[in-house]
């Protein structure tokens, strides 16, 4: 069995960001063709896109304000009338913010990561789910992180965020099952990235030594979960949260 996405269209959200890039690359070497979504960094988005062409796919690029109806809907309508409009779509993208105590927070920094969880992930549905619905089928994957389930200090406001995406994951994957559209999230634990390679920062043993596997996953191993539930092989599976964190986080029946 082999993962093949020929003939299909992925948007990636955050798609230059370290783990964006590496999703994007993974999912045109498995045959689809990619949306590269950025926010400010259109610099890469070129760099990638010149790197998936070279693979022979097609690659089109869009700028977007995930956490805005209204930029979300335009880069649909972008897309809808210059390219093509996605059938697999992975909600990647993010803000960053300074973590420390609750007490310490700026509250800005959860309504931030309100918008660009919860709200990126309900606006992106909104402006594509219907499209997979005249399809009669799709895939939508979320990217969600390990620390929903560790729950550790200066965490709480990225823990939020993706704990009310969960919840709405959730919810979709059971109104639009009847479609045969499939809704996921990926759940990286601290992942080995291309900076870290570039830095020689792989190894933390203080992490390491915690995980039953005792490394860090890298960006790699995330990208090939992310192009398995975005293909046929996965079907018949929806509304999981899939670790993939060595067995750092194990979630209980």
């Amino acid at each position: 069995m082999v993962i093949d996405l020929t003939n299909r269209t992925a948007l990636v959200t955050g798609a230059t960001g370290e783990l964006g890039r590496v999703m994007a690359r993974t999912l045109a070497q498995s045959g689809a063709d990619i949306i590269i979504h950025y926010f400010s960094s259109e610099s890469k988005a070129k760099a990638l896109k010149e790197e998936i062409e070279q693979l022979g796919r097609q690659a089109y690029i869009v700028q977007a304000d995930m956490s805005q109806q209204e930029s979300v809907q335009q880069m649909k309508q972008k897309l809808e009338a210059e390219f093509r409009l996605p059938t697999i779509v992975v909600a990647n993208a993010v803000s960053q913010y300074k973590w420390t105590s609750v007490l310490e927070q700026d509250v800005n920094d959860y309504v931030d990561q309100f918008n660009t969880t919860v709200m990126q992930f309900v606006h992106t549905a909104k402006a594509f789910v219907p499209h997979m619905i005249d399809q009669r089928g799709g895939r939508i994957i979320a990217i969600n992180t390990e620390c929903v389930m560790q729950n550790l200090p200066t965490q709480s406001a990225y823990v939020a965020g993706k704990r009310g995406m969960d919840g709405v994951c959730r919810v979709l994957a059971k109104e639009i099952g009847e479609h045969q559209i499939t809704v996921n999230q990926v759940a990286p634990g601290w992942t080995i990235s291309e900076r870290d390679r570039e830095n020689g920062t792989e190894v933390s043993e203080g992490y390491d030594n915690n995980v039953p596997l005792r490394r860090r996953g890298t960006d790699q191993e995330i990208a090939n979960v992310v192009a398995f539930l975005a293909s046929d092989l996965a079907s018949y599976i929806t509304g999981a949260y899939v670790p993939v964190s060595g067995g750092n986080v194990m979630p209980t029946i």
